[in-house]
């Protein structure tokens, strides 16, 4: 097996290290992850400015841009192979439910779609998870290796990835692995109003807001109880549960 590591916190997090050290023995492993670190980038690319790659004294390849920047660059020229499968993490914190929508770990596995391959984000969900020693990322780490020891089983449909979110603490403590759908939040607090030194007005986002869908089945539901939580995520953003009402819809706005 071939895998293509990346991250959104950056080459040196301690989760890419965590993640690196637990596979390495078990496929051939490259890794090219972001320079510095790129949270909620989601799935932008850099278009506007020439991005580098340089290799770190542990072997890593760091990027100056985005965590899809990075997988990117890696399938489209840098790369002399394939990877059977892309990984994306450890991220230092969870990715669950609406989070989705602007993770840059997620986005890193799904820049993966156009291989015809799987991939998977994985996540620690842990409070204080960017202040963790690398220690803390090992029992994910080993879950994450798990799943790989069974890839070749998985069928997912094209264009599809899992979104792995592990509950800290040691191994004894999960419960098991569960299949599970995205939650919801509710809106985000509101965002920190403050004055620069130039007396100007700025924003300071803060965190998500509170699940607000957390029922059984869903991926806060599993963390909550102890269990890993696996979803399968499709690249097709299409709401196909609304296109009869939509095809009525347009039907009216042509007769007008």
């Amino acid at each position: 097996m071939k895998i293509l590591i990346s991250n959104d916190d950056g080459f040196r997090a301690e989760g890419i290290v965590a993640l690196h050290a637990a596979l390495k023995d078990m496929a051939e492993v490259d890794v090219v992850a972001p320079e510095h670190n790129n949270s909620a980038k989601s799935n932008a690319l850099t278009l506007h400015s020439p991005l580098y790659v340089h290799r770190a004294a542990n072997g890593f390849r760091y990027v100056n841009g985005t965590p899809a920047d990075c997988v990117h660059i890696a399938l489209n020229g840098l790369l002399d192979f394939v990877p059977d499968v892309i990984v994306s993490g450890i991220n230092a914190g969870a990715n669950l439910g609406d989070d989705v929508i602007y993770s840059g770990t997620v986005a890193a596995a799904l820049e993966g779609r156009f291989t015809g391959k799987s991939s998977m984000a994985v996540s620690l969900v842990a409070s204080q998870a960017k202040s963790l020693g690398i220690d803390a990322y090992r029992p994910a780490a080993i879950r994450a290796g798990e799943l790989l020891q069974q890839w070749s089983s998985l069928a997912l449909p094209p264009r599809c990835m899992l979104n792995v979110n592990v509950p800290e603490g040691p191994l004894t403590s999960h419960k098991g692995f569960a299949t599970t759908r995205l939650g919801h939040r509710n809106p985000s607090p509101p965002v920190l109003k403050l004055r620069d030194p130039r007396g100007q007005d700025a924003y300071w986002i803060g965190p998500s807001g509170e699940p607000s869908d957390d029922a059984d089945g869903t991926d806060f539901h599993a963390i909550k109880e102890g269990f890993i939580s696996v979803t399968a995520l499709d690249s097709d953003m299409t709401c196909r549960r609304s296109s009869a009402m939509l095809g009525q819809w347009l039907a009216k706005v042509g007769a007008v």
